[in-house]
């Protein structure tokens, strides 16, 4: 019998060679990784927590080894983070790893894509850091390290969960046997967690009419989809899916490589929430923007937060701004913000100095030399004209009329866009109180790519904030703004383009102070015009786009 069991265990071991090739020695850093390229990796926010790797300099390296189990002889080609120890405390030094490499994991089929979703902070559940994150593909949940002390280890234990990706490095591993699984019916989930764009596919984007069905059977359009409210976060909503038809700007953020020198969070995670909003692989219907507005939170100190409403015209601003700080190179240098916004103003300043006849001390005025006691003093009238650079417009409304109709019902005052688009004439005079009672004259002398305007509907008041409910009648397409604003004269060889469309209009209903935001949008490729309200995406017409009241649009040039 020990005979006869000592044949069948070496038949075995002959079955299994061929499976099965020797070890890997991992000498150079050269050699070509099998994994997926991603072009965040040098850019993400998760650190190594390989206790060991602190040790290098100190006690040396031995070398890694990786044992592949795919027939061919490919590299893995891993950082030194693969296998994590930081529960360990009594790891001495770099020790030899072998980390198999398999296509034929046996639980593939328990991965549930229904309970995936990765628009939420990579933390982990357990331990609340954000340092080698793993994601369960069979519940969702987020868990440390795949250490044998790792969370991940243990809920593998002791929920009899065994698939899990990295949240970094985008490579999927079993646990608690560690090894690495390369299978191709992955890449769906790789593609929802880090979404990935070539240039071909950025220039069809605007010619595509292809709807895209969810994990749920229900249908949806790509960059045409709706973002979560997490709490009274609707004023971010709009705005994101304002800029989201700019097109020059959306382009520039679906190729990371754009602002890969950028070290801002806030860049990274609008540029990891518009590949989200135009991925057309998505597992659901909707976008949570959960990371981009912790990331706003922290870069606005907390002046925009979740719970707290606010107006989309100050995060507008402040967004475009800090954007612009953050991509530009240098600090006159310029960014993708300000190719697409930045017009330019000239303002004319008239300010009247005080009377030369000053009252002295006993009441009596010094004679002017006009015969009279300084009644009439003369007053100096200073002009001062300047340039000044502008990323969106303040437009006024004529105030609502204080009384009611026949029907004893409040009538609602309508107003041209043409009417208030007169301040920038470079002839009317508005008047200011501060810093300084003064006279101004404004006029454009360059238009942006895209222009953004801004009714001033709310006036704070001492007692109560008071919203101006005047309709603006506005044009959709073909606004003319030569005929009504005097446009300097195109230079040679280039042709004065002053017709504008609109592409978003900001909507806000309800009392001032309170209330909510929707938007209207045009998608390209169909020219159909969409409302947009957090979840909600509905087909409108453009008729009904002009009947609300418009608080903030976006027009796009004309660029023939």
């Amino acid at each position: 019998m020990t005979k006869k069991r000592e044949v069948e265990d070496s038949m075995v071991a002959e079955e299994a060679s061929p499976k099965r090739q020797k070890v890997i020695e991992r000498s150079s850093p050269s050699l070509p990784p099998i994994a997926f390229e991603n072009p965040l990796l040098p850019l993400a926010s998760y650190d190594d927590d390989d206790e060991d790797d602190e040790d290098d300099g100190r006690r040396g390296h031995t070398s890694e080894q990786v044992i592949n189990n795919g027939g061919n002889k490919e590299q893995n080609g891993y950082s030194s983070d693969e296998e994590e120890n930081e529960d360990d405390g009594r790891s001495q030094g770099k020790r030899n790893r072998a980390i198999e490499i398999r296509r034929d994991c046996p639980y593939l089929d328990t991965v549930n894509r229904q309970v995936l979703d990765f628009d939420f902070e990579k933390f982990c559940s357990v331990s609340l850091t954000n340092l080698n994150v793993y994601a369960c593909l069979v519940c969702g949940k987020y868990f440390q390290g795949r250490g044998p002390k790792s969370h991940a280890y243990t809920h593998s234990l002791e929920a009899g969960h065994h698939v899990y990706i990295n949240l970094q490095t985008e490579k999927v591993y079993c646990l608690p046997d560690g090894y690495e699984v390369i299978d191709p019916s992955l890449d769906d989930i790789i593609h929802v967690l880090n979404p990935r764009f070539n240039g071909e596919q950025v220039e069809q984007l605007d010619k595509s009419r292809q709807w895209s069905r969810a994990l749920d059977g229900s249908d949806y359009l790509p960059g045409t989809v709706g973002l979560n409210n997490i709490k009274e976060t609707d004023f971010v909503n709009v705005t994101i899916q304002s800029l989201m038809r700019v097109t020059p700007l959306r382009n520039f953020f679906l190729i990371p490589e754009n602002y890969q020198h950028s070290r801002s969070p806030l860049v990274h995670r609008f540029g990891e929430l518009t590949r989200k909003i135009w991925h057309a692989r998505n597992f659901k219907g909707q976008v949570s923007p959960h990371e981009f507005l912790q990331a706003v939170m922290k870069a606005s100190k907390k002046r925009f937060r979740i719970g707290a409403q606010s107006d989309p015209v100050e995060f507008m601003s402040w967004l475009l701004n800090t954007l612009h700080a953050e991509l530009r190179t240098s600090k006159k240098g310029s960014s993708i913000i300000h190719r697409c916004f930045q017009g330019e103003l000239e303002v004319v300043k008239e300010m009247h100095g005080r009377p030369i006849a000053e009252k002295r001390e006993n009441g009596d005025a010094p004679n002017n030399g006009n015969g009279e006691d300084g009644r009439h003093g003369s007053h100096n009238i200073s002009m001062e004209s300047s340039r000044m650079p502008f990323l969106m417009l303040g437009l006024d409304l004529p105030p609502p009329p204080l009384f009611k109709d026949v029907m004893e019902k409040n009538i609602i005052p309508q107003v041209p866009l043409f009417n208030i688009l007169k301040k920038f004439d470079g002839e009317t005079v508005t008047e200011v109180v501060r810093p300084r009672i003064a006279r101004m004259r404004y006029r454009v002398t360059k238009l942006p790519q895209y222009l953004i305007l801004h009714m001033r509907r709310f006036t704070k008041n001492n007692f109560f904030m008071e919203k101006n409910p005047t309709l603006v009648n506005f044009p959709v397409k073909n606004l003319e703004l030569k005929d009504y604003i005097p446009l300097q004269a195109p230079k040679e060889n280039e042709k004065l383009r002053s017709k504008f469309d609109l592409i978003a209009n900001i909507v806000h209903d309800g009392k001032p102070g309170e209330g909510s935001y929707r938007v209207f949008v045009q998608r390209k490729s169909e020219e159909l015009w969409y409302e947009m309200q957090d979840l909600h995406v509905s087909e409108t017409l453009p008729q009904m786009v002009a009947l609300s009241e418009a608080y903030m649009q976006i027009y796009e040039q004309h660029q023939q």
